[in-house]
């Protein structure tokens, strides 16, 4: 089997594991910058086989420099939506943040 049948690639910026919905990223930042061992990273990920993450870390090793720039786009991507999800929550999560702040007196009263 060639390395690249490993994956589905759907756009330049979305590369997934074939036969699941994760993507490269989420596997190369639990080994890269979360340290994990592709064991450790297959049980985490339950649709992903353990020969599915070093196929993932191979492809990575054997283009580093595109997947670094991949990886350094995903960052920034993520980063911005967080900032923008804390500027305009959703309708749910001030549901939760007022429910969060009336309970807040009933459980200090209770300690």
């Amino acid at each position: 089997m060639q390395l690249e049948e490993y994956f589905n690639v759907l756009a330049p910026d979305d590369i997934r594991l074939k036969g699941t919905r994760i993507g490269i990223e989420s596997i190369l930042y639990e080994y890269i910058y979360r340290c994990k061992t592709p064991y450790e990273i297959a049980e985490q990920f339950h649709t992903v086989t353990l020969e599915q993450v070093y196929a993932t870390i191979l492809y990575y090793l054997h283009h580093r420099s595109e997947v670094d720039v991949y990886l350094a786009d995903w960052l920034e991507f993520s980063r911005t939506m967080r900032e923008q999800q804390q500027r305009n929550p959703s309708p749910a999560r001030m549901r939760f943040r007022r429910m969060q702040e009336e309970n807040a007196p009933k459980q200090l009263q209770e300690s």
